[in-house]
């Protein structure tokens, strides 16, 4: 057993108010550990180990040694009373004392006389610290008298004549054991006819010629002298007369028709009934208005002794014999009452207590009749004992309170009635020790990684100890939620991981001392199976093999098992076990089963398993299996009240034999057409005896079941209806539950028509309030299961009996339930409430329970609502939220997880019963302290220059207190991406906006933002920017304005880029927080929008646009979130009738006008291309080339200069087709560009575009009508 400390929490109840509340608080007493060194070094008062039964019978011719032997600290001295006075064993020489112990011995061997010392003896066992005493143990010695001398005069019987042969043996003590034997001890033979009785006389119930002899002799054995006595043989002469008269049974014994028996609880209950009467009667026996009760029931003696070990009160009752022979029947009915000699409910316990606790002795017996209870002190009658102010007795129960170390004693509780005593002995034992801790120093535990471990601190102390644990010598104390602190001392780390490796220090401190000792915490790596066996077909006369490679902390030694079919390998050369493998040569049939590969080490066990299928060459023609027949031919035989005999022929069982027979039974009073299971025998049964019920209208059918299945159901058999009876059973899940404060509603579940046994079925509800002397109340009801009780008081225990009765009378006596009337909502709310802030997100709140008379009703536990009444901040107000938590049972604290930091909180604490809510206690006001901030809402860098930057941003959302300033760090970055030094720069909360000066020209920087309060730092956010090389255009990229428009699975990705040209970008994509790689998508060409595709609805996603080139680079991260699933999607345009043909019409329009403009062009001429740009301004419209299809040079001399800054002008009017679904119909200018799930365009692309060539798969396609539209505008 692990050594602890424990807190014991109890309730007494007593005749006083005052009393009451004074035992209703917790009572601390202390547990010993079972440490063998401990024990050694404290105090204790004596308790007796050992000791003689109390009727003690002994041999009078070996000496007498009445046993005693007890333990304490000191060691306890010994001393005798007998008849009552003071034995002083140093005046008899005959008497003595064995050494170290209260054992005496009486020298009967060498003069003495048991009978001198006969008489009623107690050990008393003291020290300094009280005194416990024995039983009374009465010494008798065993007798064995003679037998009486009497003249026996032969008996001459009549043949079929009963016939009684008397023992009447000596009285000794304990009673002699009594047989029969003949001159040549032979036991003589006994059967149903002629038996011995319990009284140890021979019973004939007809004699018969053979009975003749002359050597019936009685013999007496006294097992404690080891003697037998022999009684005078008794002569038997048979004479016959013809014809020989039948009579019908009369009783021998016992005589009468009725007589009582009383037996003790616990004891064995022998019935005895022996019947005259020819032909032999059978003795049959029954018990009125219950059943012989199951497993402590036995037949004897050919049934005419019953015999139920183990009585208790519930056996009490009318037993009835009933003998029967072809010509009647004679019955007895045996009145048994059991009484109790007094037996423990509560035996008083050893009490261990400090200075100045409260504690209890509470001894509580039972028995038939109610023992009374004394007290007694060190021996003495508590009312004579030395009064100890801290001490009250009251009845059966003794109270300390303020104990002291002079108020250590053993006390004695005595429960006698009129038949019988139990002495029980406990101590008070006050001791004041320093703590001292039992668990080995350095003990080294070894735990697998994400596993519980368990470190023990075994501790004792008085008073109780103070536990705290530290990580190392002089680490800070453990606490949170990532530990658990039990109550014995032991810390439980839920989840090892491999940090938790090291020293653990436990320290024990009370107000005597303090203490501390180290243990040893090592994490090892779990066993893993990284290849397991894999299922196999192999055919017969193969060789198969099997994988089991595994990986392990290297600290740990492996061993692997393998298995066939959960039990070990068969002894068989042919299975061969190797390193990593196991392999089966020459494969048989019998080798098909589940192979499984078990790895073991010290610490954990892991284990993989794989089925093996052995397979032939194709079986000749397969025989054709099936379900049996149905049987037939039932025939119901036998028919008695409760049983009938059924037998039936089974049908062909067609190539797969019937393994057994199911029976079923169908009620055709009750429920008629429904079919029931009865019973099931084997294949090989074709007849059963059954057991009925009374009152039902049974058929029976019978099915067979072989391997295959079922058959179907035989025919019915013929109906037999049962006659009435008294109930055999009363309703079950009886309950006392009230609805109302003022009412109890009892109900039950219903017997079925099938239980009832007779017509009229009825139920006798009776109910009486507990602990109170009142009467019965009883109601019968019928066709309900449900009664209410109105009028009662709130909340108080009612014993409550449902009783089933018929036409022909009451069921067996119901037991009795415990219910409850109805529940009120509590009175009271908890007082004392007190919080306690542990940091700023956690509190702790506590209160003092509510008295439990006034929870009125049952304890469900307290609720504590709280809520945030002001963020200290922020001035804005929210809407008030109040949250609740429960605490279930009589729990007086509790944490409050999830507080925001630097806020103003209310708490009220209510309980709750199973009716509701009491009233809520004051409100309690608390603050919590100040948290680091959460990052700045946002950073933007703008304004770019040769050697300058302005930063912009905006404060936290959750301030978490008062800022005070933040925190910017900055640092470059080269074409390689390697980090140049870091600066850091703190600036005032106030300020919202910051230029950065004498910055490098064309350099990349990366700049790191976060805010700070008194606490601490926040999460930084981070942004890169670029520097540019003139105030014409920058030398170096940039992407920036990534936008997201987010749809149920896909999302469109769009972004603004400055640059050179040529530049191929990528968009990088993945779900936040998650720690798995970026995925990436290549983006067509240099367009500026991208859609991603297969995306999870409702999900939070991470995204940020790069470009591949001469100098890689990625755009700050975005973040959106996917829409929900929907249960129906929206019906796509595109498919719609209506749209196509409003498309169709579109074309149409589009076809027409374009042969209107062929018609023209070639009736007008030639077509003024130059006018025509110069009147749109533009210089670069470049014509298709006709035999490459790329654009050839259409411009003036100025067709290569750069665009001037600013320009938005798109250089090329054509749409180029590319291979993706995701094609730019047009371009515009102005805003962001939105696309719908398929890529079209929905809105206008903003950003400049360079001259792109085309690519030269398209050479073959024509024009797009748009360019063809901008050719002939």
């Amino acid at each position: 057993m692990q050594p602890e400390v424990m807190m014991k929490k109890k309730c007494i109840s007593a005749r006083k108010a005052s009393l009451v509340l004074f035992l209703c608080q917790m009572i601390s007493a202390l547990d010993v550990p079972l440490d063998s060194k401990l024990l050694e070094e404290l105090s204790q008062p004596p308790t007796i180990t050992q000791q003689s039964p109390k009727d003690y019978i002994v041999d009078p011719r070996e000496n007498i040694v009445i046993q005693c032997e007890a333990k304490g600290k000191p060691p306890p001295s010994f001393s005798w009373t007998r008849n009552g006075t003071h034995f002083d064993i140093d005046k008899d020489a005959q008497v003595t004392m064995k050494p170290n112990s209260g054992t005496l011995v009486i020298n009967i061997m060498n003069g003495g006389k048991a009978e001198a010392y006969e008489g009623v003896y107690q050990c008393t066992a003291r020290n300094e610290r009280g005194a416990a005493i024995s039983n009374n143990i009465v010494i008798r010695p065993s007798r064995s008298p003679l037998w009486t001398k009497e003249k026996l005069e032969p008996n001459q019987v009549r043949e079929g004549d009963s016939l009684v042969l008397h023992c009447r043996p000596p009285v000794g003590l304990p009673p002699p054991i009594i047989f029969w034997m003949d001159n040549a001890f032979q036991r003589l033979p006994q059967s149903e006819r002629v038996s011995q009785g319990l009284n140890g006389d021979l019973y004939f119930s007809n004699v018969q010629p053979e009975d003749t002899r002359e050597d019936y002799i009685c013999y007496a054995r006294f097992n404690h002298t080891q003697t037998i006595q022999q009684k005078q043989p008794i002569s038997v002469k048979v004479f016959s007369t013809r014809p020989v008269t039948e009579r019908q049974p009369v009783l021998l014994t016992p005589t009468g028709s009725t007589s009582t028996k009383v037996e003790l609880r616990g004891n064995v209950l022998l019935l005895e009934c022996i019947a005259a009467g020819l032909p032999t009667p059978v003795i049959r026996w029954i018990k009125e208005g219950g059943e012989l009760p199951a497993n402590r029931t036995f037949f004897e003696n050919f049934k005419k002794t019953l015999k139920i070990i183990d009585v208790s009160e519930a056996d009490s009752g009318n037993y009835k014999c009933i003998a029967r022979n072809t010509l009647g029947s004679a019955h007895h009915v045996i009145s048994v009452t059991v009484k109790a000699a007094p037996y423990w409910i509560t035996a008083p316990r050893n009490l261990v207590l400090s200075p100045g606790e409260d504690g209890t002795l509470i001894c509580r017996a039972n028995g038939n009749p109610k023992p009374s209870i004394s007290w007694l002190a060190n021996g003495v009658p508590i009312a004579i004992a030395p009064e100890d102010p801290s001490r009250k007795v009251d009845g059966d129960t003794i109270i300390f309170s303020h104990v002291q170390e002079r108020s250590s004693a053993v006390y004695q509780c005595n429960a006698s009635n009129e038949y019988g005593y139990l002495l029980a002995n406990a101590f008070v034992n006050v001791l004041a020790e320093p703590p001292r801790i039992l668990t080995p120093a350095n003990k080294l535990y070894q735990v697998i990684a994400d596993s519980p471990a368990l470190l023990d601190c075994a501790y004792f102390g008085s008073p109780k100890p103070e536990i705290e644990w530290f990580k190392g010598v002089k680490g800070s104390i453990l606490r949170g939620s990532e530990y658990i602190f039990h109550d014995n001392g032991t810390l439980e780390i839920p989840v090892a991981q491999k940090d938790s490796t090291g020293a653990y220090t436990c320290v024990a401190r009370n107000k005597l001392g303090k203490t501390q000792n180290e243990v040893q915490l090592e994490i090892k790596d779990p066993t893993v199976i990284i290849k397991q066996p894999e299922y196999k077909v192999i055919q017969r006369y193969g060789q198969v093999s099997f994988e089991c490679i595994i990986k392990h902390d290297s600290t740990l030694l492996p061993t692997v098992l393998w298995l066939k079919d959960n039990d070990e390998l068969p002894d068989d050369e042919r299975f061969l076990v190797g390193k990593d493998n196991l392999t089966i040569m020459n494969v048989t049939d019998k080798d098909d089963g589940t192979y499984t590969c078990i790895v073991n080490t010290t610490l954990d066990s892991v284990s993989a398993s794989a089925v093996l299928t052995v397979v032939a060459a194709p079986p000749t023609p397969a025989i054709i299996y099936a379900r049996p027949n149905p049987p037939f031919d039932l025939e119901l035989t036998g028919q008695l009240e409760r049983s009938v005999e059924l037998s039936w022929i089974p049908g062909d069982e067609n190539n797969s034999p019937i393994t057994n027979f199911v029976i079923e039974y169908e009620d055709g009073l009750h429920e008629p057409g429904v079919w029931h299971y009865q019973t099931e025998v084997p294949g090989t049964q074709t007849t059963v005896q059954l057991k009925l019920s009374p009152y039902v209208n049974y058929s029976f059918r019978v099915i067979a079941v072989n391997e295959i299945g079922r058959s179907q159901p035989s025919e019915p058999s013929e109906q037999y209806l049962t006659k009435s009876a008294n109930p055999d059973e009363n309703p079950s899940n009886v309950q006392g539950i009230g609805s109302e404060p003022d009412n109890l509603v009892i109900t039950w579940e219903s017997l079925t028509g099938f239980q009832s046994n007779g017509p009229g079925l009825q139920y006798k509800v009776s109910w009486r309030q507990k602990d109170v002397d009142d009467e019965w109340t009883s109601v019968i009801v019928a066709n309900v299961s449900k009664y209410i009780v109105s009028g009662t008081p709130t909340f108080v225990p009612y014993e409550i009996k449902v009783q089933a009765l018929n036409d022909l009378g009451y069921a067996p006596e119901p037991s009795e339930v415990i219910g409850h009337s109805g529940e009120d909502l509590p009175m009271v709310a908890p007082g004392n409430v007190q919080v306690h802030v542990i940091n700023s997100t956690l509190a702790k709140v506590h209160w003092d329970p509510v008295p439990l008379k006034t929870v009125r009703g049952h304890l469900q536990g307290y609720k504590v609502y709280y809520w945030k009444v002001q963020s200290l901040s922020r001035r804005s107000r929210r809407h008030i939220e109040k949250k609740i938590l429960t605490f279930r049972g009589n729990k007086t604290f509790g944490m409050l997880p999830g507080l925001e930091p630097y806020s103003t909180y209310k708490l009220n604490v209510r309980v709750a019963n199973g009716k509701g809510e009491g009233p809520a206690s004051p409100d309690k006001v608390f603050r919590t302290p100040e948290g680091v901030p959460s990052s700045p809402s946002f950073l933007k860098i703008t304004n770019p220059t040769l050697d300058s930057l302005t930063l912009e941003w905006g404060s936290p959302t959750h301030p978490n207190g008062v800022l005070t300033s933040y925190i910017l760090k900055f640092q470059p970055i080269n074409n390689t991406h390697e980090l140049g030094p870091l600066v850091e720069i703190r600036i005032p909360a106030n300020e919202s906006s910051l230029i950065l000066k004498n910055l490098n020209y064309s350099t990349r920087y990366k700049f790191y933002f976060n805010a700070q309060t008194s606490v601490g730092s926040g999460n930084q956010i981070t942004e890169e920017a670029v520097t540019i090389m003139d105030e014409v255009q920058p030398l170096y990229p940039r992407i920036r304005n990534v936008t997201t428009a987010a749809a149920e699975t896909y999302a469109n990705i769009s972004w603004e880029y400055e640059g050179p040209d040529h530049a191929h970008f990528y968009v990088e994509y993945g779900i936040a927080g998650s720690k798995e790689d970026w995925k990436k998508e290549i983006v067509n060409g240099s367009r500026s929008f991208f859609v991603l595709k297969g995306l999870t609805p409702g999900t939070t996603y991470k995204v940020r646009v790069g470009a591949e080139g001469l100098s890689g680079f990625r755009s700050s991260e975005d973040v959106f979130e996917t829409g929900p699933a929907m249960a129906s999607r929206q019906v796509d345009i595109a498919t719609q009738g209506w749209f196509i043909g409003l498309m169709c019409a579109v074309a149409l329009l589009i076809l027409i006008l374009l042969i209107v403009c062929f018609i023209r062009r070639n009736k007008g001429g030639k077509y003024p291309v130059k006018e025509k740009e110069d009147a749109h301004a533009d210089p670069e419209i470049q014509p298709m080339k006709e035999d490459d299809g790329t654009f050839g040079e259409y411009s003036d001399a100025e067709d290569h200069k750069p665009l001037k800054k600013g320009s938005r002008t798109p250089s090329d009017r054509t749409v180029k087709k590319e291979d993706s679904d995701d094609s730019l119909v047009d371009y515009g200018e102005g805003v962001n560009g939105q696309f719908n799930e398929d890529g079209s365009f929905i809105g206008q692309y903003s950003g400049k575009k360079e001259k792109e060539p085309a690519e030269g798969n398209e050479s073959s396609e024509a024009p797009s009508p748009v360019n063809a539209m901008n050719s002939f505008v």
